[in-house]
């Protein structure tokens, strides 16, 4: 049966290469748009994800990282005495003014972190150091944004808010949801590039001892601080995903996309499929007039549906792989990671079955006579 239902398909090419086009279409146009679907929750929690920290102190009513608010370094102090904190290490998100060489102002974010624990600071470094921030002035930005900030190199000079800033490093992959690059610093710098006052700090970032589950350190520190927020990392990144997604227009036109991807595609694989079973109408019909019950019928015209959406799926990775990988090196982060292509895959065999499903009653109401007719 597996024989006869691939000789059947690969019998006409010119028919078989149209199939193939719109599942392929189809299924590269559902990798893009929930690759970037990924790559845009990804993007907005991105720093709080790698921060390596189990809970978060933040002023209260904050609604998201980027728009974090000081207030007094006595939390800080409050949450060291707290049993089960391992450390807690004041930290910094907050927007500014980068002026590059040449005089132009561009908007940045400054990320002030603690470098000897390297809690909330960068990672993925393809030159430099980590280390060398801990000299006045200095800082380190990703890659991708050297053109941006105008930076070409290690030792570059820009002005951050009206300070010298020297360019000690660079990282690869950590990318700004807004349009403002993120730029790490030691906290003493960050002082100098923001609003933030000496004795103040826009969040604390706790660790856990060994054993102690973050729900239940959060449970603690509840219980001796009063005027801030507290959340476990997990749920700060979701809060700060949820509220670019769902509190602003640009996360709506992400998922809205989407959706519309997989509709269309769903849309684009059932006609296809469909239309192919409908020109073997009278290939069937011979099988029916040799005797071949509905049930072969139907499982012929299923395995091809299946080997189409193999064939179709093998081609749509082919392409969309090299497009996720460009998009490393463009503003819109497509992401595939294994679940995505596995997820994928079955949406593909679900839309192909799906649309065979719809043609198999045409093909069993078939009149066996009609082979014989001209």
């Amino acid at each position: 049966m597996a024989s006869l239902a691939l000789r059947n398909l690969f019998h006409d090419k010119v028919r078989l290469a149209v199939t193939l086009t719109g599942i392929v279409f189809a299924i590269v146009l559902i990798i893009i748009q929930l690759g970037l679907f990924l790559g845009f929750t990804d993007i907005t929690s991105m720093l709080v994800q790698h921060s390596a920290a189990d809970l978060w102190i933040a002023a209260r009513g904050v609604t998201n990282l980027d728009s974090g608010r000081p207030f007094s370094e006595s939390k800080l102090y409050q949450a060291l005495a707290t049993p089960g904190v391992a450390s807690a290490e004041k930290y910094i998100v907050q927007f500014a003014v980068w002026k590059r060489p040449d005089g132009s102002p561009e908007s940045c974010e400054v990320v002030g972190f603690n470098p000897d624990s390297m809690t909330g600071g960068p990672w993925n470094l393809i030159e430099g150091s980590a280390a060398a921030l801990k000299t006045v002035d200095t800082v380190i930005l990703d890659d991708f944004y050297r053109k941006k900030l105008g930076v070409a190199r290690v030792g570059d000079t820009a002005e951050i808010n009206g300070h010298r800033a020297r360019v000690v490093g660079f990282t690869k992959g950590i990318r700004a949801f807004t349009t403002s690059p993120h730029v790490f610093t030691a906290y003493k710098n960050a002082l100098n590039y923001t609003r933030v006052g000496e004795r103040e700090t826009a969040y604390v970032l706790v660790k856990a001892m060994p054993g102690i589950a973050p729900a239940e350190l959060k449970r603690r520190l509840a219980a001796r601080l009063s005027d801030v927020d507290l959340y476990t990392t997990a749920e700060w990144a979701r809060k700060t995903t949820n509220y670019w997604m769902f509190t602003t227009g640009a996360g709506g036109v992400v998922l809205m996309a989407a959706v519309m991807g997989l509709l269309v595609g769903l849309v684009v694989v059932a006609q296809t499929i469909y239309a192919t079973t409908m020109d073997h109408l009278r290939e069937f019909g011979t099988l029916k007039a040799m005797g071949a019950s509905n049930g072969y019928i139907y499982r012929v015209i299923v395995k091809q549906a299946v080997a189409s959406a193999l064939l179709g799926y093998t081609l749509a990775l082919a392409i969309s792989i090299p497009v996720v990988r460009l998009s490393r090196q463009s503003s819109a982060l497509i992401l595939l990671p294994w679940e995505l292509g596995l997820l994928t895959f079955g949406i593909a065999v679900m839309m192909c079955v799906a649309a065979s499903v719809v043609s198999i009653n045409k093909v069993t109401a078939i009149d066996p006579a009609m082979v014989f007719k001209s």
